[in-house]
């Protein structure tokens, strides 16, 4: 289950990646993907698709401006995007990226580290703070072996997280939208969650992959994908552990990898699954409508064909 335009040229100046303009595409598939989320306006959902940034905004799909490097581990915050990954071929960048951040929509991304050194595919971010948490699976300059780790000040410093009380296999990475000591875990047996910096886990569902996490903007809710022979979405209060499974578009095998809510419409949502399918809401989860199948994206067009 678990499972273009010519390489831009950019300039390093400063520690900033400055690139040539990308021109958007009438025409986009979706190769991988590898993070979701919402521009900060709302407007634009924000696919990372091996070649560059996937765009879907008004029922159309588009390439952002910006490199076609190959990102993972990608979110999207308040004023941000934070990545980990590769870059385009061409582009005269050190492989891999460590982590980068950009404030203008991916057009350029600053160097926060570790370039060179580290591709981390489990990366999260706060919402509404700069809080930072990876998931290392080797020893770099900043972190002397694998585990949890995480950064208040954009990579100046990195500490580890004991983790005490996490089991099984660190799936997915979810951090609290305005506490950056509240994190969540998906793991191959269940769901936990932390409240002092990755400390200390407590369990909140167990006997089941948890591939897929998200926090609500307002912090109260964990969005939460599971998966115990077929495809599960549970809204979790993760104070009272109070849950409400939502139903899902048929998927077969498949299951969610990524979940994000628009910030201008607390009620839209999208979720993403591991064989490429993305589908959004407008009902906070009670219907949902497909725009890609299979990394075959579905515009309004299409649909109405």
């Amino acid at each position: 289950m678990i499972g273009s335009a010519l390489a831009t040229i950019a300039i390093v100046f400063a520690g900033i990646v400055i690139p040539a303009p990308v021109h958007a595409q009438a025409s986009v598939t979706l190769m991988h993907v590898h993070g979701l989320g919402f521009s900060p306006d709302g407007q634009q959902l924000v696919i990372p698709s091996h070649h560059g940034l996937a765009i879907y905004s008004a029922g159309r799909w588009s390439k952002a401006a910006g490199p076609e490097h190959d990102y993972m581990g990608f979110v999207a915050t308040q004023k941000s995007y934070y990545s980990s990954g590769h870059p385009a071929p061409g582009s005269g960048l050190i492989n891999p990226f460590g982590v980068v951040r950009s404030d203008d929509g991916g057009k350029t991304w600053a160097k926060l580290g570790l370039e060179g050194q580290s591709d981390f595919h489990l990366l999260a971010a706060s919402y509404a703070t700069n809080a930072v948490y990876v998931y290392n699976v080797a020893a770099n300059s900043r972190m002397d072996r694998p585990g949890l780790y995480y950064t208040l000040n954009d990579g100046l410093a990195w500490r580890r997280a004991d983790a005490a009380g996490l089991d099984g296999n660190i799936e997915a990475l979810a951090v609290h939208p305005t506490d950056p000591k509240t994190v969540a875990a998906g793991t191959s047996t269940g769901l936990f969650v932390s409240a002092d910096a990755g400390a200390h886990f407590a369990p909140l569902l167990t006997g089941a992959q948890v591939p897929g996490l998200m926090f609500d903007h307002d912090g109260s809710t964990l969005w939460t994908s599971t998966f115990d022979r077929s495809a599960h979405l549970i809204r979790v209060d993760w104070k009272s552990a109070q849950k409400t499974e939502l139903r899902l578009p048929s998927l077969g095998q498949d299951a969610v990898a990524y979940i994000a809510q628009n910030p201008t419409k607390p009620n839209a949502f999208a979720i993403a699954t591991f064989e490429r399918s993305v589908y959004t809401s407008e009902d906070r989860g009670s219907t949902w409508k497909q725009i890609a199948d299979h990394g075959r994206t579905l515009g309004d067009d299409e649909r109405s064909r």
